[in-house]
């Protein structure tokens, strides 16, 4: 065990657990974060030595304000929670649909990253890592790629706001380069989890993309910032 400290939100299944377990097995206390405080409490029990509950609905601000309230300094944040209501394109989107979906994988990153802002300050190495898409990119949806095949716009909620994610990523990192901050977001690949039926029926390993999120949590001072992987720690093109 060293003193290093990590949050990871939606950490009570899927890719989410798998990185709190990878950060566990490096030695940090990890916070596992998730609305459900008994499927959360399961989650820490599985993962085991360094574990920690912390109910966390990344929607709720003042759930996220109470939560702030018992992380002192915090090393690493991986703002992992999302989710993908459809595979349906704009046009059959409601605006609701769009509305909730931004609530989570856009709107609940900075209220999260903005209240645990102190705790990440507190550390000499704080690492920012935002779980995306590689159906973000908009060079990928638009020109021949090797994860999927471009020209469907298929999912418009969720990519759309991944995309939003990936700009806030940019962002960030260039207004907390000077305070030694990396903030960068990562493609994780298909993989087999609950987050939408395509998802589920991909059958590929969540454990493989979380070694790609423990990479860039993990980065010495002189990693990348601002940049945009896949799970193999290749570059994926905004």
């Amino acid at each position: 065990m060293n003193d290093r400290t990590a949050l990871v939100t939606g950490a009570n299944k899927g890719i989410g657990k798998h990185i709190a377990r990878l950060l566990a097995a490096e030695g940090l206390t990890v916070y596992v974060g998730s609305r459900d405080r008994g499927l959360g409490q399961r989650a820490v029990e599985e993962i085991g030595a360094g574990a920690r509950l912390l109910v966390l609905d990344v929607t709720d601000l003042d759930g996220i304000a109470r939560a702030a309230t018992q992380v002192d300094r915090l090393d690493v944040l991986v703002n992992n929670a999302g989710i993908s209501p459809s595979l349906a394109p704009p046009a059959d989107t409601s605006v609701e649909e769009f509305r909730r979906t931004y609530e989570t994988n856009v709107f609940g990153v900075v209220a999260v990253t903005n209240a645990f802002l102190p705790a990440l300050r507190r550390s000499p190495h704080p690492r920012i890592v935002n779980i995306s898409s590689g159906t973000a990119s908009l060079t990928w949806s638009t020109n021949p790629n090797p994860q999927f095949t471009p020209g469907s716009g298929g999912a418009a909620a969720y990519r759309s706001s991944k995309a939003a994610l990936n700009a806030l990523t940019v962002l960030y990192a260039q207004t907390l380069a000077g305070d030694g901050f990396k903030v960068n977001a990562l493609a994780p690949g298909m993989r087999a989890t609950d987050l939408n039926p395509l998802a589920a029926a991909s059958g590929d390993d969540p454990a493989e993309a979380a070694q790609g999120a423990a990479r860039l949590a993990l980065l010495p001072d002189d990693g990348p910032t601002g940049g945009f992987f896949s799970w193999d720690g290749t570059p994926v093109p905004w």
